[in-house]
């Protein structure tokens, strides 16, 4: 495994290019503020005309312009949109247009690994994934850190593709905590199981769970929600700082003599087996046809459960004890009015 750093890239190989984001998400304006502020002389946000970003954009200082416009005229174009509607943009807005002996970038590689897209190949295609959310990427960068990066080539016609990717990843602040050289289909795969498996559908099963046990049996759910969603964070910080012994050291003797003998029994063979069925049905192909299907009939059962979640009473008693510590919401990671 190769991992890359800011001594290895050559930022000014894209200071005087015009880069331009096509989105203005969660990833999207953390990419286009970290490059701005590196020092690249012309970032771009594209967006729809109906956008509902454009707005966000303007007041953070951002030149917006159409994606027909920006696939024209960039050096650089930047896919920072959901996954499911990067395939129809790109056929409709990108692909005839695009100008030859550009760079063509995703964050994220499933659309190039699943055949969702199939770019010219006049132009170079590269991969900058951070591992974490966009809004993490971007407080990380202010906090002069950075956020570890994936780095891939899918194709390489200018022969300088490689060093085009470094460049990008070190404007973006990659490069101050590592660049990992992957492929597509390494990040895509493995990024789609972390995110079902552990980081969300897990843990939020697990902590949902684990709540609604305790108020089952009679427990204040103020007292479930501390204990099972408010102290995730505390765990977690000591897992980030210096991984599981690191916090199985800074716990008590109670506390890990319990992870040991009962964590077993939540994450058991069978779960394991379900782990493995997850991991195939996304090595299959199987999970992004269906969640692409789900899309083309305009998300009615994701919807549907995203509703349902966002009334649950952990959702409802957490906002309750939230607003009771105000310090939580200062200096706040999300701001839906802003980014």
């Amino acid at each position: 495994m190769k991992v890359y750093y800011d001594k290895d890239a050559d930022f000014n190989i894209i200071k005087d290019k015009i880069v331009t984001i096509v989105g203005y998400g969660s990833q999207g304006h953390a990419h286009a503020a970290n490059l701005k502020d590196s020092g690249v002389k012309s970032v771009n946000i594209a967006l729809k005309e109906n956008s509902l970003s454009i707005s966000k954009a303007k007041s953070a200082g951002f030149n917006v312009i159409s994606i027909d416009e920006a696939s024209k005229n960039s050096d650089i174009l930047m896919l920072a949109t959901p996954d499911e509607i990067q395939g129809k943009l790109y056929k409709h807005h990108i692909h005839n247009t695009l100008k030859s002996g550009s760079a063509l970038a995703f964050a994220h590689g499933l659309n190039i690994h699943y055949g969702l897209i199939e770019p010219r190949e006049d132009i170079d295609v590269f991969m900058i994934a951070p591992k974490g959310p966009g809004h993490t990427v971007r407080s990380e960068y202010q906090k002069g850190g950075g956020v570890p990066s994936l780095i891939s080539i899918y194709q390489n016609k200018s022969g300088n593709a490689f060093e085009i990717a470094l460049a990008y990843g070190s404007g973006l602040g990659a490069g101050r905590s590592g660049m990992i050289e992957t492929t597509f289909r390494e990040e895509c795969e493995t990024d789609l199981f972390g995110e079902q498996v552990v980081l969300c559908g897990g843990l939020t099963e697990l902590i949902t769970a684990g709540y609604e046990t305790l108020v089952d049996a009679g427990y204040a759910p103020e007292m479930a929600y501390f204990e099972c969603l408010h102290e995730v964070k505390l765990i977690v910080d000591l897992l980030y700082e210096g991984g599981i012994a690191n916090m199985r050291y800074s716990i008590s003797n109670t506390a890990e003599y319990g992870d040991y003998v009962s964590g077993k029994r939540i994450i058991n063979q069978e779960t394991r087996k379900e782990m493995k069925k997850i991991l195939s049905d996304i090595q299959s192909g199987k999970f992004t046809r269906d969640w692409m299907m789900e899309c083309e009939v305009n998300q009615p059962h994701f919807k549907a459960m995203r509703n349902k979640s966002k009334k649950h009473s952990i959702e409802v008693i957490g906002k309750k004890l939230r607003d009771m510590m105000p310090w939580i919401g200062k200096n706040k990671l999300v701001d839906t009015k802003k980014n």
